[in-house]
Order: structure tokens, then C-alpha cells, then sequence
């Protein structure tokens, strides 16, 4: 299964939260056979963060090795940006053919980046943010973590 992990998800890993070891227990997305992957969106997502946080050579040291594990998904490519914009309208309540089956739906702009990738790789994205749900079975294969519950789905 290729895995692409929301930026939520790769900051759970980083910090080496409890939460970590139930993702991996339930979904193994780092472990073979399953292949991670993760948008240059939250790689960007991730720096500004640490940019943000004033975080030292040292922290910055250990997420330039911990980003290297994952295969790194561009948004600049013609299939990806198609699905972007696929996905933006219909979240809209405006793409011709397909309806949302509710009112429009704001999304982060960068989630639907995230959402366009994940789509196109065929991969399921591993997250916390429920704002994915009005996607999933239409363009994706979504896993929302629950972290009360410890994701006993």
C-alpha cells in the first residue's frame, strides 16, 4: 500500500508521540511492503513550521534525516495540477457532472494540494483532519486517525 501522510501525521513521527506507535500498530506506513510518501507541500508545511518555532540546527538536523525516508510527491506536474483543480471545484459545490450532495466546503488550499496528490498516486492519506471526509471513496482513499480512541477502527 502506498501511504502518503498528512503534515499532522509527520509531526505526530517527529515528536515521537504515543500516537506514533498506534499509526504504525494499525497501518505499518513505514514499513515494507508499504511505501511512504509525502507532498513537497508539507515538506513546505514542515520548514515553516520550524522556521516559525525558531528550531535549531540540531531539530532541523533531525527532520532534513527524517524527510529522507519518504519519497517526496511535486505538485508541478500536469496531473496533479488537473486534480487540484478537479478537486477545488468540486469542493465548491461547482464541478459540472459531480455533485458535492452538500453545501460547499472550505478547504485549506493546501490540503487540496495534498488531496490532488494523494488522488493521483492512487496512495491512502493518513491524517487527523477530518476536513478530507467529503473526498473519500470519490477521490480518495482516506484513513482519519482518531486519537481518543487510538484509531480501534
Amino acid at each position: 500500500m502506498t501511504y502518503l501522510l498528512d503534515t499532522n501525521i509527520l509531526l505526530i513521527y517527529l515528536r515521537k508521540s504515543a500516537l506514533a506507535a498506534k499509526i504504525d500498530k494499525n497501518y505499518q506506513p513505514l514499513s515494507y511492503p508499504n511505501t511512504p510518501v509525502i507532498s513537497v507541500v508539507s515538506l513546505g508545511e514542515l520548514k515553516s513550521i520550524a522556521l516559525q518555532n525558531n528550531w535549531g540546527t540540531k531539530r532541523m538536523d533531525l527532520l532534513n534525516k527524517f524527510v529522507r525516508q519518504f519519497l517526496i510527491a511535486d505538485i508541478n506536474v500536469s496531473t496533479v495540477i488537473q486534480k487540484y483543480a478537479e478537486i477545488d471545484a468540486y469542493t465548491q459545490g461547482k464541478l459540472t457532472g459531480k455533485h458535492l450532495g452538500s453545501s460547499s466546503r472550505n478547504m485549506g488550499k493546501n490540503d487540496i494540494w495534498i488531496a490532488a496528490t494523494t488522488s493521483v498516486l492512487n496512495a491512502c492519506l493518513l491524517t487527523l483532519d477530518h476536513d478530507f471526509g467529503h473526498l473519500k471513496d470519490d477521490y480518495l482513499d482516506l484513513e482519519i486517525i482518531n486519537f481518543d480512541e487510538g484509531n480501534e477502527e
